[in-house]
């Protein structure tokens, strides 16, 4: 009974997956994060409530480690002196699944009162909301339904949130061909930091 249950429950995630849209959102934040971070000398700027804020702040920490400089603002703590972090030339990546979320919209208007040019990316399922009209870069999640038995708890709207952010990853680490060599730079530590340094050597020979 359980496995049938885990099956149904991984199959539905799967399928949210695959229902992630692909347009013109992806590579107009590509685009938008290669310019500010890459050719302007700025920073990525990553930002969520609750759990999205967990997703924003794993994209924030993989996207530095791979050569984008990135880092987290906590939207509440922003309006008690941390949104003094942010420079003209960042980015701001948001994330929130039903658009809608109140300290992300005061985060945004707070960011432009301080520097009306930076750009913002937003990942939602709400295509309808608010927050997309004040957003230079869209992606969509597809809103799926949630496999919570209550349908609320945020699961597969999560899922496709960090897939969303894994995605945006890679497409910058090609966009800026980077290396074993550059990630050896950056990730010394561990396992990972071992397996890079090998491969970087190997690239090299």
């Amino acid at each position: 009974m359980i496995k049938e249950v885990i099956r149904s429950l991984l199959e539905q995630e799967s399928k949210a997956i695959n229902n992630i849209p692909v347009d013109e959102g992806f590579e107009k934040a590509v685009k938008t994060i290669y310019t500010a971070v890459h050719e302007n000398g700025g920073r990525l700027i990553a930002s969520g409530m609750g759990k999205a804020g967990q997703i924003a702040a794993n994209i924030a920490t993989t996207l530095s480690s791979t050569g984008t400089p990135s880092t987290f603002i906590h939207p509440s703590e922003a309006q008690h002196g941390d949104l003094g972090m942010l420079k003209q030339n960042d980015v701001l990546l948001v994330l929130s699944n039903s658009g809608k979320t109140r300290e992300i919209l005061e985060l945004i208007h707070l960011t432009h009162n301080l520097f009306e040019q930076i750009p913002v990316i937003l990942i939602t399922a709400n295509k309808d909301s608010e927050l997309p009209k004040l957003c230079d870069a869209v992606i969509y999640t597809g809103n799926p339904p949630e496999v919570c038995t209550l349908g609320l708890t945020p699961t597969t709207s999560t899922t496709t949130m960090t897939v969303i952010g894994d995605i945006l990853v890679v497409l910058l680490m090609k966009k800026i061909n980077f290396s074993a060599v550059d990630y050896s730079k950056r990730h010394h530590g561990g396992y990972l930091g071992h397996k890079s340094r090998i491969k970087a050597n190997k690239d090299e020979n």
